[in-house]
């Protein structure tokens, strides 16, 4: 795998990473282990290690670390660090996911990111994958490369406590496959719809229910 010769990395389970690269759709077709399980192991790995980065690097409060990480590990920004390192390019596709653009779809682009983490850690242990990720992430925070995105959901909480009222986030619909499902989520300030967000995972809804809910309650609230 070309991308382990490029990152020097010395595989001792090539198996993990084969997995990390597969996705249900092509699981499903040909009988074997998605990427799924090592999203989750990844996920975790990264939250810990840019968790443990922001408080030996920084003296932010609580709360300002936790809104700090969150803009570092969102999908747009998984997306943005598996791309940078073609990671995509490795995907194994079903049939269908593969002629729809799959191999470009935000939602796994970004996936296989943790999934990664998660098999090098298995392969490597946590040290190699510490300095994979100071490596390949903590840069975008030291030089503020990019600004993923606005934290919607946390200006609308702000904007709604002001005036003391509630605030939550309803899942009005779940379509497609397995693999590729479409989420709907509205906003309610009070028991009523503000904003409406649809994407391909439930945080990623909830921030463009958030972002609608904003534009329209600041006119009307």
């Amino acid at each position: 795998m070309e991308i382990l010769k490029e990152l020097n990395i010395k595989i001792k389970d090539l198996s993990l990473y084969e997995t990390a690269f597969t996705h249900t759709s092509f699981a499903n077709e040909n009988n074997t282990i998605s990427y799924e399980r090592l999203e989750y192991l990844g996920d975790a790995i990264l939250e810990f290690i840019m968790s443990e980065y922001l408080y030996q690097n920084t003296d932010y409060p609580e709360g300002e670390m936790t809104k700090l990480r969150a803009h570092y590990v969102c999908e747009n920004a998984l997306y943005e660090y598996s791309m940078n390192l073609k990671l995509n390019e490795y995907l194994k596709l079903g049939n269908g996911e593969k002629e729809s653009g799959g191999k470009y779809r935000k939602a796994i682009v970004a996936d296989i990111f943790e999934a990664f983490i998660g098999a090098l850690y298995l392969d490597q242990g946590m040290d190699t994958v510490k300095a994979f990720i100071y490596k390949y992430v903590i840069p975008f925070i030291e030089e503020k490369k990019l600004d993923f995105f606005s934290d919607y959901k946390s200006k609308l909480q702000e904007f709604v406590q002001t005036d003391k009222r509630s605030l939550e986030y309803a899942l009005i619909d779940e379509s497609g496959p397995a693999h590729n499902k479409t989420f709907t989520v509205v906003a309610k300030i009070d028991d009523i719809i503000y904003g409406k967000g649809v994407a391909h995972s439930k945080k990623e809804a909830e921030q463009e229910a958030a972002k609608d809910a904003l534009s329209k309650a600041k006119k009307t609230i």
